[in-house]
């Protein structure tokens, strides 16, 4: 397959897109933005006004084989009827971008055999898991960092960061990329993945180096009496898809 479509070319979408195009991929991309399209065309993306809450359709979109859902919409009837249009179309993959916001922190490691939440995004996993006429992979990716996207300007303006002692779950946009490229190459579908770097240090002591990398002043923490966290294992993806973290040191600034 080389043809691939990707819902919402944007922090992540759009240097996935440019990565599948020097992979020799024709690549169609979409955003909500008229004023994006004409630098996303610059890139060789074939782009087009997508908003899956305006139930429009968008054949020509998805007349592709792989189609990459990277948008942070949670509008679950818009699901609905974008779902009721991938049954229509050519695509035969999906590869739903998800995150693992979806497990409460409940002091343990978190694997994909654990329990989720019941909120809007597990719902629209579901309907993705549900459905028998495409295949689905489902990625949770952990917190997004890479390009313009750094941890020390998170928690601006004197805001207290809370839950010092807990862990830290992130994974780097380079892997991000990597990863999902490893699913089409290995044909690897109708699961889930958790993606996230192997190294978690504390909160206190990621966003204090975080902010002092960037000469900001150090951050001021909470002092919760309830400790809270969770760990976000990715064994199985580096087990399935044979995967090594390109920046599995999370303090590497």
């Amino acid at each position: 397959m080389k043809n691939v479509s990707i819902l919402g070319c944007g922090w992540l979408g759009k240097p996935l897109a440019m990565s599948f195009i020097e992979d020799g991929f024709s690549v169609k991309g979409s955003t909500t933005s008229e004023e994006k399209i004409d630098a996303l065309e610059a890139e060789g993306i074939e782009t087009y006004l997508v908003n899956i809450s305006e139930f429009e359709e968008f054949d020509a979109f998805l007349d592709t084989d792989i189609l990459i859902i990277a948008i942070t919409s949670k509008d679950i009837d818009g699901f609905e009827s974008l779902i009721a249009q991938i049954q229509e179309s050519t695509v035969q993959k999906v590869i739903f971008i998800s995150s693992t916001s979806v497990y409460g922190r409940l002091n343990k490691v978190m694997t994909e055999e654990d329990a989720v939440l019941k909120n809007a995004l597990t719902e629209i996993e579901n309907l993705f898991r549900e459905n028998t006429f495409f295949e689905t992979t489902i990625i949770r990716f952990a917190g997004l960092f890479g390009g313009d996207r750094h941890p020390s300007n998170w928690f601006k303006n004197g805001r207290k960061i809370p839950q010092p002692k807990g862990f830290v779950n992130m994974i780097h946009r380079e892997d991000c990329i990597e990863i999902i490229h490893e699913v089409i190459a290995k044909n690897c579908w109708n699961t889930v993945f958790n993606a996230c770097s192997n190294h978690h240090p504390t909160r206190r002591e990621f966003y204090t180096i975080a902010k002092l990398s960037r000469d900001f002043e150090t951050p001021v923490f909470e002092d919760e009496e309830v400790y809270e966290w969770k760990i976000i294992s990715s064994d199985k993806l580096q087990r399935v898809l044979n995967y090594t973290f390109i920046h599995d040191d999370l303090l590497e600034f």
